[in-house]
C-alpha cells in the first residue's frame, strides 16, 4: 500500500468492521497456463516448501512447472463448477454471501485467497484505501498448520510492515473442536446415512477422516497440526457416539520426495477390503469447500483404489459436509460472531 493510499484513509475512516474470509485459492481457469501460474505462486511459498530457494526453485521451474500443470489441468476441468469457477472459489463466495446476510449491514464480508487472484495483501490494501480500520481475518481452515494458517498470518504481517496507518486486526487461529463445526460434520453424516443407510460398525464398517498431510519434518519442528486433527476426530467420534475402532484419521495429498505424515488415506482405503471391511465412509474435515483434493483425489482416485482392492463401488461413500450446507454456514457464522465481540 502506498503512502498516498495511507494518507487518504486518515480523512475517511470507517468504524464498520470487515470480515475477510481467506481460502487457499485456485487457478482462474482449468487450463495449463492458469494452473502453472497458480502452482508457481503456491509452491514458491517457503511455508509450503521449506527447502532453500537455491535448491528448490531450479527444480520447481525446470521440472515441476513444465510437467505437473499438464497433468493437473484436465483434473481441474473434470471438476470445474457450472458457475465457470473452481468449486473452491464458487463455494467460498457462497459462504461470503450467507455470512453477509446473517451479519447484516453493520459488517462487511469480503473474500481473499492466499494464492492466485484476489490475494490477501491486495484485499487489505483496498480495505485500507476505503478507510476500514477493523478487520477480522478468518482462515477457512479449521485446523492450524504453519503451511496454511501460518502463511496467511505471514501475508497479513507483510502488509502491516509497509503500512504507516495500521489497522486494528484480529486473526482467527483455528477451531478444530468448535461445537458448531463438529455439528456441521455430524449433521452431514447423519443426513447422508438417512439416505443410504447407517454403517454397520459392529460388522466392521469404517468412518475415515481424511486430512491434508504435511511433511513429518514440520511436525518435528513443532507444528501442532496433528494435535488439531486428532482433536477434530476425537470430538466427532464423541458426537457420533462411536469408538476409536470405528473411526480413523488418515492423511492425503502428499507431494514430492519428503516423508509425509501418515497413514496415507489411499493406502488405508486399499487395505480395508482385505481386512474384512465391507463399507467405508470418507469425510474430509479440513476442507470447508470441495476442491480437487476431495472431488478428484478422494471421490475418484480413492474410490478406484477401493474397487481395485476388492471393495464394491457402491459401498464407498464420500460425504461432503461444508460448501453451502446450512449447518456449516451456521457454524461459520457462530465462529465469526464470537470473534467480532466488542466490535458489533
Amino acid at each position: 500500500m502506498s503512502d498516498k493510499a495511507s494518507q487518504s484513509t486518515s480523512s475517511q475512516r470507517s468504524e464498520q468492521p470487515v470480515v475477510l474470509l481467506v481460502n487457499l485459492g485456485s487457478p482462474s481457469r482449468p487450463h495449463h497456463s492458469s494452473v502453472r501460474a497458480f502452482l508457481k505462486d503456491f509452491l514458491s511459498d517457503r511455508r509450503v516448501i521449506e527447502w532453500h530457494p537455491l535448491v528448490w526453485q531450479p527444480l520447481l521451474r525446470g521440472i515441476i512447472l513444465r510437467v505437473r500443470p499438464k497433468k493437473i489441468a484436465p483434473k481441474y476441468a473434470s471438476i470445474w463448477h457450472e458457475s465457470d469457477a473452481s468449486p473452491l472459489t464458487h463455494y467460498t463466495k457462497r459462504q461470503r454471501d450467507h455470512l453477509q446476510a446473517a451479519l447484516g449491514e453493520g459488517v462487511k464480508v469480503h473474500v481473499a485467497m492466499r494464492y492466485g487472484a484476489n490475494n490477501i495483501r491486495r484485499e487489505l490494501g483496498r480495505l485500507a484505501a476505503r478507510g476500514h480500520q477493523k478487520v477480522l481475518v478468518v482462515p477457512l481452515y479449521p485446523q492450524y498448520t504453519a503451511s496454511t494458517v501460518g502463511t496467511i498470518y505471514d501475508e497479513v504481517a507483510r502488509e502491516i510492515l509497509i503500512s504507516r496507518d495500521q489497522m486494528d486486526l484480529r486473526l482467527v487461529r483455528s477451531y478444530p473442536s468448535h461445537p458448531g463445526y463438529i455439528n456441521a460434520l455430524t449433521s452431514a453424516l447423519h443426513k447422508h446415512w438417512a439416505k443410504v443407510g447407517h454403517p454397520d460398525f459392529a460388522a466392521g464398517d469404517k468412518l475415515v477422516c481424511s486430512f491434508h498431510s504435511i511433511p513429518e519434518a514440520m511436525v518435528k519442528k513443532g507444528d501442532p497440526y496433528l494435535e488439531d486433527c486428532t482433536a477434530t476426530t476425537r470430538a466427532l467420534a464423541s458426537a457420533l457416539g462411536i469408538t476409536d475402532e470405528h473411526i480413523t484419521t488418515t492423511f492425503q495429498s502428499v507431494f514430492g520426495p519428503a516423508k509425509w505424515v501418515g497413514p496415507a488415506t489411499i493406502d488405508t482405503i486399499a487395505a480395508l477390503p482385505t481386512s474384512g471391511t465391507r463399507r467405508v465412509d470418507v469425510i474430509c474435515p479440513g476442507f470447508t469447500s470441495d476442491c480437487l483434493e476431495t472431488l478428484e483425489e478422494i471421490n475418484l482416485l480413492n474410490r478406484e483404489a477401493w474397487v481395485e482392492a476388492g471393495g464394491e463401488s457402491e459401498h464407498f461413500h464420500y460425504v461432503p459436509w461444508g460448501n453451502d450446507l446450512e449447518p456449516w454456514l451456521d457454524a461459520l457464522t457462530d465462529v465469526v460472531r464470537e470473534q467480532l465481540a466488542g466490535w458489533v
